[in-house]
């Protein structure tokens, strides 16, 4: 059974191509190979990541230290690609960021789970104590000398697109499936509608709350290696602000922010759009720093439509009752 797109999908689609015109008149360089290429390779691992914070808003929850846990994880892996023999560099660096974020998420999802703390509380406290741990350890230092076989996944760089576009799709289809398909999937979604439902349900509503915290953090160490790849350096404050436009691509895609709600779909079309306002705004000769305007806005409306939905709802029901 296909799904039909949801209006908030459709409105996406619209303004997706409401820009696309708006350049295509007044910067058709914009859709050139090298900048359509660039964008891709840039948005890629952010989606990875975006997917995994959709896990953890359906589930009613909320990461911001996404970013400090994204720059953890590059700068392990990196290391690790350096103290290992060159032919293991690439594997040996996706399970020690995928290790690093995983193990980042524990600590998140214990405090948040089984320690009661609110979400935005623990991660913001961690996405602190995270990135001046790492400024500590590293001095602010650049992780470089990095081998050649760490490099494009250790395959020629004209191929690096397909590989990666390959495993950002598999991402998604696992995830789409499993939430479909999988009763622990299911399971999110019953969570972030009513925790108290899901317990009488014989939900374990905490074990939930607790692996979409592991899962979302583990898919930020690949995400991290996914984008780390692609340079000879990886600086130890990369990642900053990364978690303003994962969340927003999350709540424009149209997953509510108060958990129960959400599809991967939106959040791909979400980042679709995020990702593509900051080259867009250089094309049309603005400066880029209207980018993070730009994105706060747009998370702004997209709350704001939500809220209004709920207003809505709630005096339909009151009327019904009436």
């Amino acid at each position: 059974m296909i799904r039909r797109p949801s209006s908030r999908q459709i409105t996406l689609g619209l303004a997706l191509a409401a820009l696309a015109l708006v350049l295509a008149l007044r910067a058709p360089a914009y859709f050139s190979v090298e900048n359509l290429g660039d964008m891709f390779l840039s948005n890629a691992p952010l989606l990875v990541i975006a997917l995994g914070a959709t896990l953890v808003i359906i589930a009613g929850d909320i990461d911001i230290s996404v970013g400090s846990i994204y720059a953890i994880a590059g700068v392990a892996a990196g290391a690790a690609a350096k103290v290992v023999a060159p032919h293991a560099a690439v594997l040996v660096a996706l399970a020690v960021a995928c290790g690093v974020g995983a193990t980042a998420g524990v600590l998140n999802g214990a405090l948040v789970a089984y320690g009661g703390a609110p979400s935005i509380v623990v991660t913001l406290a961690t996405m602190v104590a995270l990135r001046e741990g790492l400024r500590w350890v590293t001095g602010g230092g650049w992780v470089d000398d990095l081998p050649v076989d760490f490099q494009w996944l250790g395959f020629p760089q004209t191929i690096y697109p397909i590989v990666l576009g390959v495993v950002v799709l598999l991402v998604l289809v696992l995830l789409a499936w499993g939430l479909r398909h999988v009763n622990a999937g299911r399971m999110i979604f019953a969570v972030g509608s009513s925790p108290a439902a899901a317990r009488l349900a014989a939900i374990d509503v905490a074990a939930v709350r607790f692996w979409v915290f592991v899962l979302a953090g583990a898919l930020t160490g690949l995400g991290a290696v996914l984008n780390a790849v692609r340079f000879n350096q990886i600086p130890s404050n990369s990642g900053l602000g990364l978690e303003m436009k994962v969340i927003a691509a999350v709540v424009v895609g149209g997953t509510a922010i108060t958990g129960g709600r959400g599809t991967l779909a939106g959040t791909v079309l979400g980042l679709v759009l995020l990702g593509a306002i900051g080259p867009a705004l250089t094309f049309l000769g603005l400066s880029a720093y209207w980018e993070r305007a730009v994105e706060g806005a747009i998370i702004l409306v997209a709350v704001a439509i939500e809220a209004g939905g709920h207003l809505e709802t709630g005096r339909w029901l009151s009327s019904t009752h009436a």
